[in-house]
């Protein structure tokens, strides 16, 4: 999801999609944890958003030690997402027991991300094995008729690196699936959003069923709207529009909040 820009220090303040949507989950986490806990600020979680945060590093390694932040609905197997949502809840619970400020501020604003990302239209879309296998079996049937070994192994890699892009990007074009966020961002920035976070039923079911049976629940809740494959035939809409200010960016503001509760929660009961 956009982020705003990544060009300058201070960046993660810039007004895009991820700040909005963590200012607004962390004044609804405040209703739920306690006030002895020692959870981040908004200004000290958004300080590593933008240029520190995960879009921040695309740009200073593209294509190298970027976080995947894609998710297939339909592939029950599909577990990197959840891990990578796990490990920042733990890492944050932990922070949060050792009273570690920095460390906690990076990591509730780096799980947010993921969890926004997660729940973003196009994130639905990665790579799939077919296309890959496709890609490189053309790769290498323009070069067979060449002798020069090293010829064909850089063609490979050029392909390889061209792919690693792709599964960032998902199989649609990269183009889709920018003008897509920035009509999220239009919608996010002009609405207010006071009614959206977790209801006190969100909060008592995630301490029976756990975060993750929760974050799939919404997952799918978002893949079955299909509005990425409706702004791909018909561009935005204000029909697109209405489902991104009544339904998604609630979903995901709960989301986010939620994640964060659940490593409050967790922080608790570490020794």
């Amino acid at each position: 999801m956009y982020s705003g820009t990544t060009l300058r220090k201070g960046s993660g303040r810039i007004v895009g999609v991820h700040q909005r949507i963590d200012r607004i989950a962390r004044l609804r986490l405040y209703k739920y944890i306690s006030k002895t806990l020692e959870f981040p600020s908004i200004s000290d979680i958004l300080k590593f958003e933008g240029k520190n945060g995960p879009d921040g590093l695309k740009l200073k390694s593209p294509s190298r030690d970027e976080p995947r932040h894609f998710i297939d609905p339909t592939d029950s197997d599909d577990h990197m997402l959840l891990d990578m949502i796990h490990s920042h809840i733990k890492n944050l619970a932990e922070a949060l027991k050792a009273d570690n400020h920095v460390r906690a501020s990076f990591e509730a604003a780096w799980l947010a991300h993921a969890v926004v990302d997660g729940l973003t239209p196009p994130h639905h879309y990665p790579l799939t094995e077919k296309t890959r296998k496709s890609y490189l079996k053309k790769g290498y049937d323009l070069l067979k008729s060449k002798k020069n070994k090293k010829e064909i192994e850089t063609e490979l890699s050029r392909r390889q690196a061209i792919l690693k892009k792709w599964e960032f990007w998902g199989t649609r074009s990269a183009t889709s699936h920018v003008m897509f966020e920035w009509g999220v961002a239009s919608v996010t920035t002009t609405s207010r959003f006071t009614t959206s976070g977790p209801a006190d039923s969100d909060i008592e079911r995630l301490k029976q069923i756990g975060y993750d049976a929760l974050f799939m629940e919404s997952v799918h809740k978002v893949y079955d709207l299909q509005m990425f494959d409706e702004f791909e035939e018909n561009g935005w809409t204000h029909n697109l529009a209405l489902k991104t200010r009544r339904i998604l960016v609630p979903e995901i503001i709960k989301a986010v909040t939620l994640a964060w509760y659940q490593a409050a929660i967790v922080s608790k009961d570490l020794k």
